[in-house]
C-alpha cells in the first residue's frame, strides 16, 4: 500500500511536521535515520545475490525516497492497536510499506561486513518470529526526539550500519546488518512519516501519575 494512499485516511492519521506528539505509536508509518551514518533504513524489490537470497535492506542518504517508509506493528501473531504508545523494551515488527515485507534477521552472513544479514521477509505483512525486534530506549516510551536501538528478539543482534557501501545495481547504498555489540552504529531516530495520535492509554497513565 503506497504511502500516498495513507494520506486519504485524513481522520486517522496525523502528518509529521508541526505535530507536537511526543511518543511513537503503533500504526505509524515512519522513516528511521541511523544517526551515526546519516542514512535512512530502506528496502526495495532487489534480492541479495548471496546469503539468504531474500529482499535486501540498505541505508540511503536520500530524504525523499518512498522506499524508506516502514509501518510499526505489534510482534508476530499479535495486534497492536493504532495509537498505542510503543514502550521501551517492547517487541515490534517493522513492515516495509511498498513491498509488504517485514524487517528480518537470521543466521546468514551479511555480504559486505561479514556481520549478520538483515533482510525483508514475508508476504503482505506476514512472515515469522524472526521479524520481531525489541525497542531499546530510556524511559517508559519510545519518543520521537529520542535515539533508540532495535535488538533482534531471537538472535539478539542490534540493527546497525558501519559504512560499507554497495556497488551496482544499488550503487552508493550502505549495508544494514546486525551486530552483537552496542555502539554508536546502532542508534536510530524516527524522522519523516505519518504518526498515529496517541491513544487514551497514555493520557490515563499520565493522570494516575499525577494522583
Amino acid at each position: 500500500m503506497a504511502v500516498v494512499s495513507l494520506l486519504l485516511f485524513g481522520g486517522l492519521w496525523s502528518a509529521v511536521g508541526s505535530s507536537n506528539l511526543a511518543v511513537v505509536t503503533c500504526g505509524s508509518v515512519v522513516k528511521l535515520l541511523n544517526t551515526r551514518h546519516n542514512v535512512r533504513l530502506h528496502s526495495h524489490d532487489v534480492r541479495y545475490g548471496s546469503g539468504s537470497g531474500q529482499q535486501s535492506v540498505t541505508g540511503v542518504s536520500s530524504v525523499d525516497d518512498s522506499n524508506s517508509y516502514w509501518r510499526i506493528r505489534g510482534k508476530t501473531a499479535t495486534v497492536c492497536e493504532r495509537g498505542t504508545p510503543i514502550r521501551c523494551g517492547q517487541p515490534i515488527r517493522l513492515t516495509h510499506v511498498n513491498t509488504g515485507r517485514n524487517l528480518h534477521s537470521h543466521h546468514f552472513t551479511s555480504p559486505l561486513s561479514g556481520n549478520q544479514e538483515v533482510s525483508a521477509f514475508g508476504e503482505e505483512g506476514e512472515g515469522d518470529y524472526l521479524d520481531d525486534w525489541t525497542v531499546l530506549c530510556n524511559g517508559p516510551y519510545w519518543v520521537r526526539d529520542g535515539e533508540v536501538r532495535f535488538k533482534h528478539s531471537s538472535t539478539e543482534v542490534l540493527l546497525s550500519v558501519t559504512g560499507e557501501q554497495y556497488g551496482r545495481p544499488i550503487n552508493g547504498q550502505k549495508e544494514v546488518h546486525g551486530m552483537a555489540q552496542p555502539s554508536q552504529n546502532n542508534y536510530w531516530k524516527a524522522m519523516e512519516g505519518i504518526f498515529m495520535k496517541p491513544s487514551e492509554l497514555l493520557k490515563a497513565e499520565g493522570h494516575h501519575t499525577e494522583l
